[in-house]
């Protein structure tokens, strides 16, 4: 388990220089976290229902560092950002804390919300942050709908819900007004299709790659703006 993560941790640092800054002086550090992580996952999964998976080089590939993969473009856009030095970011539709708690094991100078309204799957979360006594970490089990607005930089979501206006609203709702919605998304043939008819409830849009480590799949973050 240990090395594969660590090469493609070192896969990710080769081909981003963000990424090499944030993950080097912490590497040893972010592997044991990730290792940790991983068998909680594995330990509730049968029970929980947290992963579609139950190989652990699987879940390390399609889980752990696709999580991952946009971090070298998330920091970016968090550097563009005019605020105080502790951002506040949230993970939708958390689930088993995927993408949020390997971002935030990674960028442990920024603190994340992880919102999921299942109260199982909230649970493994709370027991999760003990184990791995990740202190930048908050768990709010709530509908998204029905969190406070207005609270995030950024705010993630992956294998949350197709994005359609009623969500997006949502989500930009609990953002702060220059916040920005960073989904995890697939091909982008399959995001110009979603983000078409949405247009004209956001501002600017991109997708941009993010390979991911040993996946031969297309993968992008799909990064939306409000209108201004």
């Amino acid at each position: 388990m240990k090395d594969l993560i660590a090469q493609g941790i070192a896969i990710l640092c080769k081909n981003d220089n963000d990424i090499n800054r944030i993950i080097d002086s912490r590497r040893d550090i972010i592997i044991s976290l990730l290792e940790r992580y991983i068998n909680e996952i594995e330990t509730f999964n049968p029970a929980y229902g947290l992963v579609g998976t139950t190989d652990t080089n699987e879940l390390i590939i399609k889980h752990i560092l696709d999580s991952l993969a946009p971090l070298g473009i998330i920091t970016r856009l968090l550097n563009q950002c005019d605020t105080l030095p502790r951002l506040q970011l949230a993970d939708a539709g958390s689930g088993a804390g995927l993408p949020g708690i390997p971002l935030a094991i990674a960028l442990s100078n920024c603190d994340f919300t992880l919102i999921e309204r299942m109260g199982r799957r909230a649970g493994f979360l709370l027991n999760t942050k003990a184990v791995l006594a990740l202190t930048n970490i908050n768990i709010e089990e709530n509908e998204l709908e029905k969190t406070r607005d207005s609270r995030f930089k950024l705010i993630t979501f992956r294998a949350f819900k197709p994005l359609e206006p009623k969500l997006l609203k949502a989500l930009f709702r609990v953002c702060e007004p220059d916040g920005i919605i960073a989904a995890y998304k697939g091909k982008r043939e399959k995001i110009e299709e979603e983000i078409a008819p949405l247009e004209k409830h956001c501002g600017k849009w991109e997708a941009l790659p993010c390979p991911v480590p040993f996946l031969d799949e297309e993968r992008h973050l799909l990064v939306i703006k409000p209108k201004t």
